[in-house]
């Protein structure tokens, strides 16, 4: 039975990928390359293609890897990278596998620096407006850096000669190598929990990569986030780190962030004494003016005839108490006739004046009814009597005493002979009784008749 000569994918996958690995020249690749499509995965994993003008080479970082990598890689950015080469079975293509990553033509620390410097500047961290000021005399200073070293001998002993009177309180920190980074962010972030006034973050000159936990996003955002202003004071003068921008106010030198957070002992009794001496001076000057005016006035006519100074308000009291006199006896006079007008009110508002007066309106009102009560009866009895005349003048009776009766037909009153029929009984209303007759015949009236 012939074997079947077919292999598949997977199978020849498999042996592509074993001589990759075989290979000892792709277990440690050097390439140089343009870095392509970018992505920087949320697990930490880079994705990329590494480039140049004749090919192009997929590739991946892993997080582990991709922790060492300084700088944020960017597409378009030509790398220096060290890994092997290998297949990645499930798209059957080869790859490169990253293991360090570095910038061609300038350091890892110069683009990481750069990158994070314009990332920050775009925010607005580094903008004055968010600066604070530093209070003239603090009365408790933070200091945050490492607990042995010449950086805080040096800020300790400045602080000590310039202004005794302020409470230090140091926070131990590491200020280099691995965990400095979330040290100085710790140091910091407890600082803020205090009543401290100022604080400042240090430390004493080294290389880049000695200062480099001062470039940490996370130590440029805590210092940022700082309710305490913040006086950065990292390695010498030359020396410039993130922290140095974002920081309210940047010192050249340790001993310098200390002579810039407290005022100067010296200086300030300086200032008092020229305080003092002036004042002296001012009230010195301020006697000699007093006392000259002084004697001005002793020497003045007014004070050399002192009666001459009141004689004009005598004048002026005699002629108010004059003016007042009047005025009061010309308030008597209208209180007076103010009193008698009211008296003469009171007398006409007296209880029994009021009655008569009272008595009186009744009496005048009892005629008038009386007459116009009589005018009333008269009147409605002359109306009667005219309607009583009327009303006999239209009476039924007077009618009847002149000969003319009334027919009745049951309870009607017949007014035509088509109201009733032969043999029908009538009844006849006279002026002094009735009859009772029975229809016979009933003969209408002809035209002719009146």
């Amino acid at each position: 039975m012939a074997t079947d000569p077919y292999l598949s994918v997977k199978a020849l996958t498999k042996y592509i990928k074993k001589k990759f690995d075989a290979d000892p020249h792709l277990r440690n690749v050097y390439v140089k390359g343009e870095l392509s499509n970018v992505k920087i995965h949320t697990s930490g994993h880079i994705y990329f293609t590494l480039k140049d003008n004749a090919a192009r080479l997929p590739a991946v970082m892993f997080s582990t890897n991709a922790k060492t990598v300084k700088f944020k890689p960017e597409s378009g950015m030509t790398v220096l990278i060290r890994g092997d080469v290998s297949v990645y079975e499930a798209a059957g293509q080869y790859q490169l596998y990253a293991h360090s990553m570095q910038a061609d033509g300038i350091g890892d620390y110069y683009l990481a620096f750069e990158q994070l410097k314009e990332k920050l500047a775009k925010e607005g961290l580094f903008s004055a407006a968010h600066k604070q000021s530093l209070p003239r005399f603090p009365e408790k200073i933070a200091v945050v850096t490492a607990q042995t070293g010449a950086a805080v001998r040096d800020i300790m002993i400045t602080l000590s000669r310039r202004y005794p009177l302020a409470k230090v309180v140091l926070y131990p920190t590491l200020v280099q190598g691995t965990g400095a980074a979330p040290s100085i962010v710790k140091s910091i972030q407890a600082a803020n929990e205090s009543d401290a006034d100022v604080l400042i973050v240090g430390r004493g000159g080294g290389s880049i990569e000695d200062l480099w936990a001062f470039n940490e996003e996370a130590v440029a955002r805590a210092i940022f986030h700082s309710r305490i202003p913040v006086i950065s004071a990292i390695g010498h003068e030359t020396d410039t780190t993130i922290a140095d921008f974002v920081s309210d106010l940047r010192a050249a030198t340790p001993t310098a962030a200390a002579e810039l957070a407290v005022p100067s002992k010296t200086e300030l009794l300086e200032r008092i004494l020229s305080y003092r001496t002036a004042m002296y001076r001012m009230a010195a000057n301020s006697i000699s003016k007093e006392r000259a005016s002084l004697d001005r006035l002793k020497s003045s006519m007014p004070l050399a005839y002192p009666d001459r100074l009141y004689r004009p308000f005598i004048e002026r009291v005699e002629r108010a108490t004059e003016s007042l006199q009047r005025e009061m006896d010309q308030h008597m006079n209208r209180s007076k006739e103010r009193y008698s007008n009211l008296d003469q009110q009171f007398r006409n508002r007296l209880p029994m004046q009021k009655v008569r007066q009272s008595q009186q309106e009744v009496d005048q009102l009892a005629k008038r009814l009386d007459q116009l009560a009589a005018n009333t009866l008269k009147s409605r009895s002359q109306q009667l009597s005219s309607a009583m005349r009327t009303l006999d003048a239209l009476s039924p009776l007077k009618i009847m005493e002149r000969g003319y009766s009334i027919n009745y037909k049951g309870d009607e009153v017949v007014k035509s002979i088509a109201q009733v029929a032969r043999g029908d009984e009538l009844i006849i209303a006279m002026k002094d009784g009735s009859l009772k007759t029975s229809v016979t015949d009933i003969i209408p009236r002809n035209e002719g008749d009146s």
